[in-house]
């Protein structure tokens, strides 16, 4: 079942296919709107943002074709096209303006479900916001201004060690490779960067002097045997 929070704007001047594909994607677990023509999704659109937009080609007024190029000069929202017109020609008018798949007419709505799925799961997930502070014991790390305080005071880290609680902060409690922290070190490492994962290792054990009680026991600069390094927080 799919997310009800997945918003699809149904655009199709056909009243009954409208009423179909509402009905059999809300059964699928979509939350649906519908537009009659390309004015009306325009007024919509101005209003409500939407996950994906499956889109007629062939109304009256402005098609398929026109809106879909107008809307790619504003959003980047993922469209389908719908059209009887099966021909290759048609289909690559449709891509060119910017759609993102294209459907002919008449189609099994298994299909439509499968495209719509297909395209959805192309979209990158938003990355989970970022807390400002991570708490590492009595040490508190910023992870906006890549700062590791303790108290009012600001401890001073290499570029690398700020490179490296950077990569580990962002992958918080998940297991980072060394060969991850080495190609993120090599886009922009500090002086002391050298591609290496012995380096990486000596670099670790540096970090873990600054921040754990415990440098031979770590409890936040965890080892992950195999693999690499992992931080936990509090």
């Amino acid at each position: 079942m799919n997310s009800p929070d997945t918003h699809i704007l149904i655009v199709d001047d056909d009243e009954r296919i409208r009423a179909l594909l509402g009905r059999f994607l809300r059964k699928n677990g979509f939350m649906v709107t519908m537009a009659r023509d390309a004015a009306q999704a325009r007024r919509l659109l101005a209003g409500l943002e939407f996950d994906l937009i499956v889109l007629d080609v062939m109304m009256p007024g402005e098609d398929g074709f026109a809106l879909t190029s107008a809307l790619r000069q504003k959003i980047q929202t993922p469209i389908l096209l719908l059209t009887a017109r099966g021909d290759i020609e048609d289909r690559i008018t449709g891509l060119e303006s910017g759609a993102d798949d294209y459907l002919p007419k008449p189609f099994e709505p298994r299909e439509l479900l499968l495209r719509i799925e297909a395209i959805l799961r192309r979209i990158p997930t938003p990355e989970a916001t970022q807390p400002k502070f991570l708490n590492l014991g009595h040490l508190r790390y910023d992870t906006e201004k890549g700062e590791l305080w303790q108290g009012d005071s600001i401890m001073r880290l290499t570029g690398t060690e700020q490179a490296l609680l950077r990569k580990l902060a962002s992958s918080r409690g998940q297991p980072v490779s060394r060969a991850e922290l080495i190609d993120d070190l090599g886009r922009g490492g500090g002086e002391e960067s050298d591609n290496s994962e012995r380096a990486i290792d000596v670099q670790m054990t540096r970090l873990r002097r600054k921040i754990e009680a415990d440098p031979k026991e770590p409890r936040y600069l965890q080892t992950v045997r195999g693999t690499g390094y992992m931080l936990m927080v509090d």
